[in-house]
Formats: structure tokens, sequence, C-alpha cells
């Protein structure tokens, strides 16, 4: 089952398309679900990437920031929250060596 980015049913070639009401919805919220967790874990991997390539350089603003993305991340169910203790100890250690 393929998804497309258009939401509208006549765009598709080639793609099972729902037909009743209530799967139409699910595929509308999941398209929609699916572009919000990608800009957000693309935005998540990018505060990330600055603060370990400059660890000194980034400050502590970019630091808190990274932190404060990885715990919202972590409510929001878009990565576990294992994970994302490990991410802020291993920046948190990467600030404190650099710095």
């Amino acid at each position: 089952f393929v998804l497309c980015s258009k939401l509208d049913e006549r765009n598709y070639v080639g793609v099972r398309v729902p037909h009743s009401s209530s799967a139409k919805k699910r595929m509308r919220q999941a398209l929609r679900r699916r572009e919000r967790n990608r800009a957000a874990r693309t935005a998540l991997r990018t505060t990330i990437k600055k603060v370990r390539t400059d660890p000194e350089g980034a400050g502590e603003s970019e630091y808190r920031s990274a932190v404060r993305l990885l715990d919202r991340a972590a409510r929001k169910g878009l990565i576990h929250k294992n994970a994302a203790a490990r991410g802020k100890r291993r920046l948190g250690r990467l600030v404190a060596t650099k710095s």
C-alpha cells in the first residue's frame, strides 16, 4: 500500500485507494501526520548536528534547544523516551568535554 502526497483520488495512478469513508479519513490523517513527523524529525536532527559539529561554538542556547526538542519528540512519541535520554546524555557529555 503506497501513499501519495496528493489527497485527491483522481491523482492516484497505480496506487491502491481506500473505498470506505473511514479508510479515506485514516489515509488523510496518516499523510498529515507523516508530513508533521518528517518536519519535526528533520528539525531535531539539524539542531543535534549543529551542537555536534561545533560543541564549543554552539553554546548553552543551542544545547538547550536540542534538549528541548529531544524532550518534545519523546513526549509526542516521535522517538522513544530512552532514546531521548541517551541523546541528551551524549550531547551533554560532548558539550562538557569541549568547553
